[in-house]
Parts: C-alpha cells; sequence; structure tokens
C-alpha cells in the first residue's frame, strides 16, 4: 500500500520510512504539504489534524504520527508541545537541556517518563485508523550518545538512552516502532475485511 507521509520533519521522515517500509507500507514524500497547525490537546488529535491535511490536500490515504515525552515529575510535560517546548527557536539540544534544569533537584526513582506516539492513517472515503505506542524509561542526569534526535540523548531505557541505541534497536522497542506495528496490523485486518 501507498501513503503519503504528513512531515516536514526530516530526521523523523527518516525512521518513519525505516520502519514502515518492511511492513508493506511505501511512504510517499511530499514536500509542498502545507504545515498544518497542532492544535489539539492529545497526540491523537495533532496526528489527525496532520493525517486529514495531507488526504485532503493529495487525495492519497496520508499517515501521520505525533509523539512527545511525558515526564511524570513535570506533571506530563513537556507533552503535546515537546516539539516547541522552551520556545519556537529551541533547538533540540535547547529544550532537552531545559528539561535537564527543570528535573536537576528530582531524584532517580522519581524521573520516570515515556515516549508516546500516535499514528493516524486518513483514507479518501473517510477512513480514519488511529493506534499509539509508547515506551517506559526514565530522564537521564546528562546527555548521553550521538544518534537518534530530539529528546533521545535524555531518554534512558535501562542504562542506555535513545541516543546510544543503533536504529534498529531503537526501533525494535520506540513508541513510534511499537504504533507503526500496531498501524500495519489494523491495516492488515482491514485488508481482510474490505
Amino acid at each position: 500500500m501507498t501513503f503519503v507521509i504528513a512531515t516536514h520533519n526530516q530526521k523523523k521522515l527518516k525512521e518513519l520510512r525505516r520502519i514502515l517500509e518492511p511492513l508493506g507500507i511505501e511512504p510517499v514524500i511530499r514536500d509542498d504539504l502545507p504545515e498544518v497547525e497542532e492544535t489539539g490537546t492529545t497526540f491523537a488529535e495533532n496526528a489527525l489534524l496532520k493525517a486529514q491535511s495531507a488526504c485532503n490536500e493529495t487525495g492519497m490515504p496520508a499517515v501521520a504520527d505525533d509523539s512527545g515525552l511525558v515526564i511524570d515529575a513535570l506533571n506530563g510535560a513537556p507533552g503535546v508541545y515537546s516539539a516547541r517546548y522552551g520556545g519556537e527557536g529551541f533547538t533540540d539540544k535547547e529544550r532537552y537541556e531545559k528539561v535537564l534544569r527543570e528535573m536537576q533537584a528530582v531524584p532517580a526513582e522519581k524521573r520516570t517518563a515515556r515516549f508516546v506516539s500516535a499514528v493516524c492513517c486518513v483514507f479518501p472515503d473517510g477512513k480514519v485508523i488511529t493506534v499509539e505506542g509508547s515506551c517506559e524509561g526514565t530522564i537521564g542526569f546528562a546527555p548521553k550518545g550521538e544518534g537518534g534526535f530530539g529528546y533521545d540523548p535524555i531518554f534512558m531505557v535501562g542504562t542506555r538512552s535513545y541516543a546510544e541505541m543503533s536504529a534498529a534497536e531503537k526501533d525494535e522497542i520506540s513508541h513510534r516502532g511499537r504504533a507503526l506495528v500496531k498501524l500495519a496490523q489494523e491495516l492488515e485486518n482491514w485488508k481482510k475485511i474490505g
């Protein structure tokens, strides 16, 4: 199946393509898609806004992801504002450094967090599939690793950060990887029924 991918984030796009292709989903990239304002209060609402817009623009089935870091000690922040945490001009590094400052006094046992991904697929006939995946972890005391993007250097799964994992290792356990496997299963069920 061919889907247009509704994202302008090149690092996320690379990850989506890497995970989707082995699942039998052929991703099509369109640079001309308009930016969609993420006005939803949940990851699922924002994913739907982006997928619906891409489907409307192209007339093709569209897949969009909205994901972020949910930190218990920060009452769920940065949450749906993960990509904008600290302000529009902040870099990935400035965002995770802000989190580390805010978590400075938080002891190890209270640094629980999870990455959450909502993936939405919208079809031209109006059908919508939404799935979610998550990965439990903790917030490290300092960045570790050179890989990944976003908050990966401070998100620890066991003793390693997302940024210390290979792409294959991260895809196996990541929030986005888990959500996309669920999407592939839903699409397979839909094909059998339809």
